[in-house]
């Protein structure tokens, strides 16, 4: 048993073993240590999130060259079979590899980070985890209406950023247009209408529009794009039914549906509030002539009445 030992620890192979083992469990010990003492010290959750992040891929690495610098002697003598060997795990793992090179392409090419509002693969909601392999979303809809998490978390592999768009509700411009619009009825004073309209805007949503520029101006100088209107505005279409209102504003990308409640509520308080000056117009169907109606008595029947017979019922 000690002969077998001693060969053992003679053993090249079995001491470099032996040498990494030690080596990746001090990593281990080492990083794992460093995220503990920052996870306690960062109050900033997301500085946190990216400090722990940028410790396990530098634990990652560290290992990665730990182990390299141990078998480089032994990784020259099998560069063929490693570059065989290699080609074959390529074809088996290309979806595997390209989630690799999505998160690479995430990481470097400011795609989307922790936090953003994004539809990725079919999927929306926020980001709230970026692996090496798969993105994690907290999802927003499905049977929930509007931008709200509906309590499902969905992983989504990384190589869907090569394959479908990847839309970002909140990267470089952090707010949303939407729109409303207000049915109003023929004959109610529309100029009155929009001019409420723009007053609930602006005790809304004003504040969205001033922050908005600001943010807007630096998309202007990144991007090729025209210099839009984040003011709140107010359009007007008729049709044959009522006049429609539109109000077009931009919101928080992640408070859509609270705005749009409070506005409606408002608009409706100052419609009512407007003593039958706007009224709302609802479909109706009016109906202004009937056809007539012909009624023909057969023959033999006025026949019968003519003699004065009866007809059974």
């Amino acid at each position: 048993m000690d002969e077998s030992l001693r060969r053992l620890l003679m053993d090249p192979t079995a001491r470099k073993l032996a040498v990494l083992a030690i080596g990746l469990l001090a990593i281990r010990l080492v990083f794992g240590w460093a995220a503990r003492v920052i996870s306690r010290r960062i109050q900033d959750s997301g500085l946190r999130y990216r400090t722990r992040k940028g410790l396990r891929l530098g634990a990652y690495l560290a290992a990665a060259v730990f182990a390299a610098v141990v078998f480089s002697e032994r990784f020259a003598g099998f560069t063929v079979a490693f570059g065989v060997a290699g080609a074959g795990i390529a074809f088996a793992l290309q979806e595997v590899i390209a989630s690799i090179g999505g998160w690479l392409a995430v990481s470097f090419g400011d795609f989307y980070r922790p936090g953003d509002r994004v539809q990725l693969g079919g999927i929306r909601g926020d980001v709230i985890d970026v692996g090496v392999l798969r993105t994690t979303i907290m999802e927003c809809g499905d049977w929930v209406k509007g931008d709200q998490y509906n309590g499902r978390i969905v992983r989504v592999a990384n190589s869907f950023v090569f394959k479908e768009p990847v839309f970002n509700y909140s990267a470089d411009f952090p707010f949303l247009w939407d729109e409303i619009m207000l049915p109003v009825k023929y004959g109610s004073d529309y100029h009155q209408a929009r001019a409420l309209m723009l007053k609930v805007a602006e005790e809304v949503v004003g504040d969205y529009a001033r922050s908005a520029d600001t943010a807007w101006r630096g998309v202007v100088k990144k991007f090729m794009i025209e210099d839009a209107v984040v003011e709140p505005t107010v359009m007007l279409t008729a049709n044959q039914n009522w006049i429609e209102l539109t109000l077009r504003y931009v919101v928080d990308y992640k408070r859509r549906r609270i705005i749009k409640d409070q506005l409606y509520t408002r608009i409706l308080e100052e419609v009512d509030a407007s003593g039958g000056r706007v009224g709302i117009a609802a479909s109706t169907l009016n109906i202004e002539k009937v056809a007539p109606i012909e009624v023909r008595i057969a023959e033999d029947l006025r026949g019968e009445h003519s003699r004065g017979g009866s007809v059974d019922q």
